[in-house]
């Protein structure tokens, strides 16, 4: 009697609990309708009601995490068209975050990545008309950005914590979708893939070059996520599903209101075998950060390069009675070890959160390995070699690659940024296509035949000059290779194509030249895997 008696009570006590919460629930909402009754009945001045919500809607979630966002309903459809179909513009994704235009990522082989714009940039200006802190809304801004392919934009950034502004000159042009831009044989038995987004059509163009490369003799691969800002995390499932074991975990998400949910690996991995290394760097996020967790956990394969972003928070979109949208933050994903990897912000400090990058390089973890402390209480073991991972901040490579800043200048970022580079290679091929077509008819003879000529190099200073960019000798020198290279790749993509591109600047780069050294030496390999180095 008395045990039936405690569960009464229990269930009456759980009751009142459930019915004053509700009850508060009831009570704050009245609250938020009586606040906007109020202010549309008696304020002073004329106000616009859905202004006045969509601000409301705003506010919240500026105070809940950096992730949560609310769009209306044109800003959601052109939100999805990055992933989903070609179009007209700049080619960025972004969001507008404390009346600020933050660029979350730039398309792939679109006219903003030409020209050196970079995910984290700030967009102040657009055409001298002042966007940012003046409260426009996505719709105006994306109004004053997109236009006619061909047509000129000029626009202005704050990147970092440096006060002074960079001005970037951008042609409209119709913006790529497709997010493998480069397929291609290393060697003879390593394939390489760069993966630019998670798209709708990210696993059929996965599936079509893995298909390619294996009849080309791949039996390693190299999959490059560098700059991979993320995309479908169903995508992101599918693609870890494919270097798998059936039944693996790949990722599990929970939150306060959700419960656990799995994503497991099938029996329909294509790449389970072989030798895998995945490339990230410190722009590698959300989807890219699922895949290189669950194979790092997994000891599927070797992770190289610098730590990943950190976005750790799951988004579910909630459609509104008007076609807008809030993505609402419901919970974080884990990797299949039980990290967590969303970098720390505090509520409400979205500026703080945005500046991460920044505080990044500032502290050296850009340049050094030793530079980045984890605390123990976030140390986890592999589930094969029990290898020691962290998490809390994105995803730490196997193998660390510092940023190379000896070849980069002020003078060179300008040549970029004004889109010196990307006209005086265009101008070539449109003086020189013929010949170079008959000359160089494969990129093998290309990479090794083609040079850039001092010519070439004088042209690119008279266009400098004409855009008023200040010639520095010593900084022109510094940088004179850089340059040669990028404009050789250039070149050889007006001539082939993007994997071209990367044949050619991939031999300069760092993260990539260890992965293939890696990935030919089985002893350092399989050492790595098993906790060495």
């Amino acid at each position: 009697m008395k045990k039936i008696l405690s569960v009464i009570v229990v269930y009456i006590l759980a009751s009142c609990f459930v019915n004053a919460q509700h009850y508060e629930e009831k009570l704050n909402a009245q609250k938020l309708l009586n606040a906007y009754s109020a202010i549309s009945n008696l304020y002073v001045d004329e106000t616009n009601s859905t202004k006045i919500t969509e601000d409301a809607i705003n506010g919240m979630l500026e105070k809940l995490d950096p992730h949560s966002s609310y769009t209306n309903a044109e800003e959601t459809r052109r939100m999805n068209e990055p992933l989903e179909a070609n179009f007209d513009g700049i080619g960025i994704q972004f969001n507008m975050l404390t009346d600020t235009l933050y660029v979350v990522q730039v398309i792939s082989g679109g006219p903003s990545e030409k020209v050196g714009l970079i995910a984290g940039d700030r967009i102040i200006t657009v055409d001298d008309t002042l966007i940012a802190g003046v409260k426009m809304n996505n719709t105006d801004v994306m109004k004053r950005i997109r236009g006619k392919k061909g047509t000129e934009v000029r626009i202005k950034v704050k990147r970092g914590a440096s006060p002074s502004l960079l001005e970037f000159k951008i042609i409209r042009d119709k913006i790529p979708v497709h997010s493998m831009e480069a397929v291609y044989m290393s060697d003879k038995k390593t394939g390489y893939m760069r993966l630019n987004r998670f798209a709708a059509s990210t696993i059929e163009e996965f599936e079509k070059a893995f298909i390619k490369l294996k009849k080309e003799g791949m039996e390693n691969l190299i999959l490059d996520l560098q700059g991979n800002g993320g995309g479908y995390l169903n995508t992101a499932f599918i693609l870890s599903d494919e270097f798998l074991d059936k039944d693996k975990l790949i990722v599990y998400t929970e939150g306060n209101r959700q419960p656990r949910w799995n994503a497991n690996a099938t029996e329909k991995g294509v790449f389970e075998k072989g030798k895998l290394i995945i490339l990230v760097d410190e722009s590698s996020a959300s989807a890219s950060e699922i895949v290189s967790g669950a194979v790092q956990d997994w000891d599927r394969g070797i992770i190289v390069g610098r730590r990943t972003f950190g976005k750790g928070l799951v988004q579910r979109p909630v459609t509104l009675p008007d076609s807008s949208m809030i993505r609402l933050t419901v919970a974080r994903y884990y990797t299949p070890s039980g990290r967590n990897i969303q970098r720390p912000y505090e509520k409400g400090n979205i500026e703080a959160y945005n500046n991460n990058m920044a505080d990044r390089y500032n502290k050296g973890e850009l340049m050094s390995a030793d530079s980045i402390h984890f605390p123990d209480s976030l140390k986890y073991n592999t589930l094969t070699s029990k290898r020691t991972v962290y998490g809390g901040g994105g995803i730490m490579p196997d193998v660390f690659i510092p940023v190379d800043s000896t070849r980069y200048t002020e003078y060179h970022s300008k040549l970029i940024r004004y889109g010196v580079m990307n006209r005086v290679a265009m101008n070539y091929m449109d003086k020189n296509r013929a010949g170079l077509t008959k000359i160089y008819s494969k990129i093998k003879i290309y990479k090794k035949k083609f040079a850039v000529t001092d010519s070439l190099l004088q042209e690119l200073l008279a266009m400098a000059e004409e855009e008023k960019i200040e010639f520095n000798e010593e900084q022109f020198n510094k940088s004179k290779e850089l340059i040669s290279l990028q404009l050789k790749a250039l070149i050889a993509q007006n001539l082939f194509d993007m994997s071209e591109y990367f044949q050619i600047i991939n031999e300069k780069n760092d993260s990539y030249l260890e992965a293939l050294r890696i990935i030919n030496d089985n002893e350092r390999y399989n050492a790595i895997l098993r906790g060495g180095s």
